[in-house]
């Protein structure tokens, strides 16, 4: 789900905080001790763990979920109880909403390409795949990113290195997928909204980077008003394909409410204090922990079938991606 700065991935995408990405943590005065120091250090990996543990999670939340409610009502509850949070959290910190049509238009835009199409996407994929597959799709983002960055942003270009970690994040994907033995036992249209999943997480970023970068809005903020337009989005939408469900079992229930409130409200925010407090480069990592996670998770709780191919090429993906994050020194 993406993250904050515009290099980074994740399954619930949010608003890129244009003016807090890397921004160190408030003011103090004089050097801190030891003591305070190596606290900072625990807070940091425990909201790190726990960060990757609610997205890798994320994916059997949406499987749980769709046992009893439409994908698009899924997506909907996904997103009303994360803007909850955030709304929230904004009213705290007592923030101010972004003003002017333009940035709102932007946002709007972001909204259905971070949140309404992604989250909408994994939720119908994940009735007929696993939620393993999906969360090693999900992986694919920074592969789709480095593609897409070739023609969209000129300030980005591909090197041999990055072009290479394209190639063997391509490899990895049709490894999980079993391509020699014809894609048998997956889905195709199920694993084909995951993959375009995650491209939307992609095009997404660019957008924000192109359009919303440098505002001069707080990450909170943005992330906020986003939110609250990709609920208004799903609002319209789900009345229009779905009717009400005649009942609302509790798991599914939970599962929906987790995925909202935890996995699009409070992760969020655990993503922002990790970045502001150690920068975009170490919250990225994360990324590289949520397929295993979420695989754990399908396997164990879901009692989900996992074959050989689908560890090792989501691995494939894993230095596939990460290749395509590095950039050049100098």
């Amino acid at each position: 789900m993406a993250m904050s700065a515009p290099s980074t991935r994740r399954p619930d995408a949010v608003a890129a905080p244009s003016t807090a990405a890397g921004a160190p943590p408030a003011a103090v005065t004089g050097a801190p001790s030891a003591t305070a120091r190596r606290r900072l250090v625990v807070d940091w990996r425990v909201s790190w763990a726990v960060l990757a543990l609610i997205w890798g999670f994320s994916f059997l939340f949406i499987k749980v979920g769709t046992e009893a409610y439409a994908p698009l009502q899924v997506a909907l509850g996904r997103m009303a109880f994360g803007t909850a949070v955030l709304a929230a959290a904004f009213a705290l910190k007592r923030e101010r909403l972004p003003r002017g049509a333009r940035a709102w238009g932007h946002m709007a835009v972001a909204a259905l390409l971070l949140n309404t199409v992604p989250f909408t996407l994994f939720a119908y994929a994940e009735l007929t795949i696993p939620s393993t597959l999906a969360g090693i799709c999900n992986a694919t983002t920074p592969l789709w990113s480095m593609v897409l960055s070739v023609v969209a942003l000129s300030d980005d270009k591909p090197t041999r290195q990055r072009v290479a970690g394209v190639g063997i994040g391509f490899v990895g994907v049709l490894t999980v997928l079993g391509a020699w033995q014809g894609f048998s036992g997956t889905d195709p249209a199920g694993t084909a909204m995951a993959l375009g999943a995650s491209a939307s997480y992609a095009v997404g970023w660019i957008y924000v980077r192109r359009t919303l970068s440098g505002s001069g809005n707080s990450a909170l903020s943005m992330s906020s008003a986003q939110l609250l337009l990709g609920t208004a989005q799903l609002a319209v939408l789900t009345p229009l394909f779905t009717s009400v469900p005649a009942s609302f079992p509790l798991w599914p229930t939970l599962s929906v409410v987790a995925l909202g409130a935890l996995g699009t409200g409070i992760a969020f925010l655990l993503q922002y204090g990790i970045v502001a407090e150690k920068g975009p480069t170490i919250a990225t990592m994360v990324t590289y922990l949520i397929p295993v996670i979420a695989t754990a998770a399908g396997v164990a709780l879901l009692n989900e079938r996992l074959t050989w191919n689908e560890p090792v090429g989501a691995l494939v993906v894993l230095a596939g991606a990460a290749l395509t994050q590095r950039r050049p020194a100098g």
